[in-house]
């Protein structure tokens, strides 16, 4: 009786520590940066997923609005595929429950890097849709600070929540008028101008959330999603406690001087949220894997 007693103990304890959310630091020493997950150093090797059933795309297929059952199969015949690719995180934007983001991580232990596009595609305010986003509005700073802190809270105690992304290349959003992609504008000073006029901003709001989540959660980083380094010095500027400089980068077979400049302008650790080429090749009108692996 004796041991059995024991051994009910033994399991709720193990299972309440492994329920737990993890602990994420970023630590720097003389040897240099690095990421530690609950005590273990821990190297990313990410994805960028979502569950689009072929006839559907992102905006409308609305995987998480599922019955679970389904949710369930989807998630299972995914995630066994991404863990024997040996992925350990996902880049899942907003609207993933949380009791999805604790299950791919206690079945697959794939880790959540929890995204938030900050009004990359614009937002609701005051229950009217605006599709482009004027980060300088009182309105729209309120609307964004409401929904960043409202994530925190949700998502702060969930097991497998990796860290928190705000954006995805928004710098380059400021050039369009919606969430199609158009042409930049011609001359370095224009582009300037809009760095200055809507980019400034968008990253000193940025840093200000940032503040406020890592007060809410000091377990988990924060990141932003830029588009390579354009800005990137209004960035040094307004961004001072950002943890974690994500880029979306497609510059071919070399990245050039990318690490450099990060290193130098920011000196924090950096992490492709993009980069790479679509498996299809529109040209061809075929599937391309030789050059998806090259490139």
């Amino acid at each position: 009786m004796r041991n059995n007693i024991l051994g009910i103990i033994l399991f709720f304890v193990t299972i309440s520590v492994f329920a737990q959310s993890n602990k994420v630091e970023i630590v720097k020493n003389a040897d240099g940066t690095k990421l530690v997950v609950d005590g273990k150093d821990f190297m990313i090797n990410g994805i960028n997923w979502d569950y689009v059933p072929i006839g559907t795309d992102v905006t409308n297929a609305n995987f998480y609005e599922k019955p679970d059952d389904i949710i369930k199969a989807g998630l299972d015949i995914e995630m066994s595929l991404l863990q024997n690719m040996n992925v350990n995180v996902v880049r899942q934007y907003v609207g993933v429950p949380p009791k999805w983001v604790k299950y791919i991580y206690e079945k697959y232990g794939i880790y959540t890097l929890l995204n938030h596009s900050f009004g990359r595609y614009g937002l609701t305010l005051d229950g009217v849709w605006t599709p482009v986003t004027i980060y300088s509005d009182e309105k729209t700073q309120e609307q964004l600070v409401s929904d960043m802190i409202k994530l925190v809270k949700d998502y702060k105690d969930v097991p497998g929540i990796l860290m928190y992304m705000m954006g995805n290349e928004n710098n380059y959003g400021l050039f369009w008028a919606g969430a199609e992609t158009e042409d930049f504008p011609e001359g370095e000073a224009q582009i300037n101008a809009v760095g200055e006029n809507r980019g400034r901003p968008m990253y000193k709001l940025m840093n200000e959330v940032a503040i406020k989540m890592k007060e809410m959660d000091p377990n988990h980083p924060v990141a932003i999603c830029n588009g390579d380094v354009l800005f990137i010095d209004i960035i040094a500027e307004e961004c001072k406690d950002i943890d974690v400089y994500g880029a979306n980068t497609y510059r071919g077979e070399s990245f050039g001087d990318f690490f450099q400049v990060v290193k130098d302008k920011l000196d924090i650790p950096l992490m492709f949220t993009e980069f790479g080429a679509d498996a299809y090749n529109a040209l061809e009108d075929k599937e391309d894997q030789f050059w998806q692996a090259h490139y």
